[in-house]
């Protein structure tokens, strides 16, 4: 199934990596999660374009970009390293939604001053996630994949309720593209990795100023936990009532005030 990019194609170490800029002013990098894309930002984008030169880009593996190797979030960080070079922007603030999220801690680049984790827990340990999701959920994708592009479908979605995205099927359209191997990446790979070494422990050695973006109702993560966990290594905690694993989806324009304030404040480092 193929997509129409929105954005430009820029090529950085043998990977074509779908990239859309909009507004001016402050640098803004949004990375998105396990079958996303940047649709999933197109809400928050228009929120924040005025005052911010927002970048968006395809993680390997997802939307436009495709690929089915480097899919792991050290190698995706790699690539989006490559191309905030190659775009030559400095003082850049990246913010990472779920799996974005181990994306945008890892990415080592001088050119990075604050990073923003929404929606993400520092690892597995008090996950909610379906009983045998490393097995269901790769047999769930690939019937996705047959059905996203019927027509059937697109008229079954106008009934579909709580749809923020622009096309009602943008969630199906973007699981079906998402590479394969990224299931066992994010639930089983990801699940030792952040056992070894959790995001709150990431933030406290990386040193850079970090903002997290929780919703209440988060279904796959305990807020409170979560929170407690964040602030205790210096990050400033921020929970979004009544939204869910992606906040920027149901609230953008309370997401868009919070990572307004702490983009525009010059973040201070832990």
């Amino acid at each position: 199934m193929k997509r129409a990019p929105i954005g430009d194609i820029i090529e950085v170490d043998g990977v074509a990596v779908h990239v859309r800029q909009d507004g001016a002013g402050t640098p803004l990098l949004l990375l998105h999660g396990y079958c996303g894309s940047v649709h999933w930002f197109d809400g928050l984008t228009r929120e924040l374009s005025e005052d911010h030169h927002v970048i968006r880009m395809d993680l390997i593996g997802h939307g436009c970009t495709g690929g089915s190797s480097g899919l792991d979030a050290v190698s995706q960080a790699r690539m989006v390293a490559a191309v905030l070079d190659r775009l030559e922007l400095t003082d850049v603030v990246v913010a990472g939604h779920s799996f974005g999220a181990d994306v945008a801690l890892a990415v080592a680049s001088p050119r990075v001053r604050g990073i923003v984790v929404i929606g993400q827990a520092p690892d597995y340990s008090y996950a909610s996630f379906p009983p045998g999701s490393s097995v269901l959920l790769p047999m769930a994708s690939a019937f996705v994949r047959l059905i996203a592009h019927r027509r059937w479908v697109r008229f079954a979605s106008r009934f579909r309720r709580g749809v923020a995205f622009d096309d009602p099927l943008q969630d199906l359209i973007d699981h079906a593209v998402t590479a394969p191997a990224m299931a066992r990446v994010v639930l089983v790979e990801r699940a030792r990795l952040l056992a070894a070494r959790p995001l709150d422990a990431q933030i406290a050695a990386l040193g850079l100023p970090c903002l997290v973006i929780l919703g209440r109702r988060d279904r796959f993560y305990d807020c409170e936990k979560t929170s407690v966990r964040y602030a205790a290594v210096g990050a400033r905690v921020e929970v979004v009532e009544g939204a869910g694993h992606s906040p920027f989806l149901e609230r953008p324009g309370e997401v868009a005030r919070l990572l307004r304030e702490f983009s525009l404040a010059g973040p201070r480092r832990n």
